[in-house]
């Protein structure tokens, strides 16, 4: 069904919007088979959802028209976030721009009772995030008796975020002979119940194809050191350079403590999490637009919805939780037709699970190094000639002031101030630990021994109780390396030695600063310091550079760890 058969209104609205063909998912709902009948669409983010629904319900709605529009909804959009549900709005008010329906939109963050006068007043198309749909429905605000259309976008997203109570409340309320639209990137079990209760003889359409996730976006993984994730996720936005890019953290922490990484290094970047008020996420999200940002920093909740036509690059800066996470995260660009790149960084120990996630997403991703300094400089000087070589527009009076520069300064001075110019605020790639950038597709081996290595010490030792098996991830933690980046241990009376690498000693001694808190009772208070001598040969408990300790009884009054128990988990960062 093309859209010209289409009632006129929308099908000018949508050519006034440079629609000439429906995407797949568009035609899909427009079929003779879907006319009239619930749908249960998966279909992957970007691919014109929102237009889809719209056209659907369009025939419909608009017969309202002949008999006058009433005072109560004809139509309930239903999205998990303030984000999406804005976007939907702004899409279905150029939709239906030309009939004259009022579309209010209802979401957390904004004037309830502003939303509660609009829908008063009489509206037509309502759409909204289901805990402030709910308010409103249990004040009596929301009217649904007329109801004709219920859209759920992004159904398993909202089911994972908690909404299934609001959702259910919501459904229920509404008239039976209403139709449902339920449309979702991905369908597992909790979606297909939702589906089997709330619709009737629904019409399963799929646009999303069963070899990959996302046809048009090119996957990439890296293997890192733990303690080189962040350098690892500078060198790749700098080695892309992307007009725009999202990296994906798990917590408003990491959040943040990414985003004052960046911008302190010289990016221009913007952050979104749960911490920030709606105001802060749409300047935010206005900056990415206009170009006055070219990176976000953000969880998955709060980067729902965004959609900015120049993201072309997405970085997993933690490993997602499951596949369907990573197809979420991905669709954020190779949007709509347009190519992007969606990056994995991957800490060495998580590479296999990452391997079977990949699996279960049908991805194929390619697994290269993390892009060295070079690589990246080398791409610069690229980039720059690229940028040279393009024609440029002149007015007489610049071609005027370029040509006196040339009478008075040599060709290579110019070119060097060019070029001193272009790089000038341009943030520095990182050096990266060796190991951290294998082969492609090759594994990292664990080493059996160091060829060049540092020793450090310990205050504690044999009389306080030390023990390799927590000696280990104590050092993992205050040093932020992995186990693997920890050589022999050698255990005195009251003092412990140990081997780190060479390459990572800056790193190891950084970290060991920051997270140094002198005279604290638990593992902060340890000091850890270079040792100019290697250790004289003692007898005592060891660990050999292979990383296995020497394992021996412990019962339940084993000790923990010298001045009581050892902290678990990483150090806050306290710089």
């Amino acid at each position: 069904m093309p859209f010209s058969s289409l009632p006129p209104l929308i099908a000018s609205a949508l050519a006034e919007q440079g629609y000439a063909e429906p995407t797949p998912v568009q035609a899909a709902v427009l079929a003779a088979e879907a006319h009239n009948r619930d749908l249960l669409v998966s279909a992957q983010t970007g691919s014109g959802k929102t237009v889809a629904f719209g056209v659907a319900m369009a025939e419909r709605i608009l017969e309202a028209e002949t008999e006058g529009f009433g005072r109560s909804p004809l139509a309930l959009v239903i999205a998990p976030t303030r984000e999406l549900a804005l976007q939907v709005s702004r899409e279905l008010m150029w939709l239906f721009a030309k009939s004259g329906l009022r579309i209010t939109t209802c979401v957390g963050g904004m004037d309830a009772v502003k939303e509660r006068r609009a829908l008063n007043h009489g509206t037509q198309i309502v759409v909204g995030t289901p805990g402030r749909l709910r308010d409103h429905l249990e004040r009596g605000a929301l009217d649904l008796a007329s109801l004709r259309y219920v859209v759920l976008d992004e159904a398993d997203e909202m089911l994972d975020m908690g909404f299934r109570d609001d959702l259910e409340e919501i459904l229920e309320a509404t008239p039976n002979e209403r139709r449902t639209l339920l449309f979702s990137a991905t369908m597992p079990r909790p979606i297909v119940a939702l589906a089997k209760r709330y619709q009737r003889d629904a019409l399963r359409i799929s646009t999303v194809g069963e070899s990959s996730g996302h046809g048009d976006i090119d996957y990439q993984a890296v293997a890192v050191s733990p303690a080189d994730i962040e350098n690892a996720v500078i060198n790749l936005v700098r080695f892309h350079e992307a007009e725009t890019a999202i990296l994906f953290c798990a917590t408003r922490d990491n959040v943040r403590h990414l985003h004052a990484s960046l911008i302190e290094r010289g990016f221009a970047a913007v952050a979104l999490s749960g911490e920030h008020s709606q105001n802060e996420r749409n300047n935010a999200l206005q900056a990415l637009r206009d170009g006055r940002a070219r990176i976000c920093v953000a969880t998955d909740v709060a980067a729902r919805g965004i959609d900015i036509p120049s993201l072309s690059l997405v970085v997993h800066v933690e490993v997602p939780r499951d596949a369907e996470v990573l197809q979420h995260r991905s669709g954020r660009t190779g949007r709509a037709g347009r190519k992007g790149t969606a990056v994995l960084v991957v800490p060495y120990p998580r590479r296999r699970r990452v391997e079977g996630m990949l699996r279960d997403a049908r991805v194929s991703a390619t697994w290269v190094p993390v892009p060295s300094s070079d690589a990246i400089r080398e791409r610069d000087r690229e980039r720059m000639l690229e940028d040279l070589a393009q024609p440029v527009e002149a007015s007489d009076a610049d071609r005027a002031m370029a040509e006196r520069i040339l009478e008075t300064m040599q060709p290579i001075d110019v070119a060097l101030a060019l070029v001193v110019a272009r790089k000038k605020g341009v943030p520095e790639p990182e050096d990266l630990i060796e190991a951290s950038a294998p082969e492609a597709g090759a594994r990292p081996e664990r080493r059996t021994g160091f060829d060049d290595v540092v020793w450090f010490r310990m205050d504690i030792g044999r009389r306080q109780n030390a023990d390799p098996r927590w000696i280990l991830p104590l050092l993992c933690r205050r040093g932020h390396i992995t186990r693997n980046e920890i050589g022999a241990i050698r255990i005195a009376a009251n003092e412990t030695y140990f081997q780190v690498p060479k390459n990572v000693e800056a790193k190891f001694r950084a970290a060991l600063k920051r997270t140094a808190i002198p005279g604290a009772e638990d593992e902060s208070g340890i000091t850890i310091e270079h040792s100019p001598e290697p250790p004289k040969d003692r007898p005592g408990p060891s660990r050999d550079n292979a990383g296995q300790a020497p394992r021996g009884p412990r019962g339940p009054n084993a000790p923990s760890g010298p001045r009581g128990p050892m902290r678990k988990g990483p150090p806050r960062r306290r710089d």
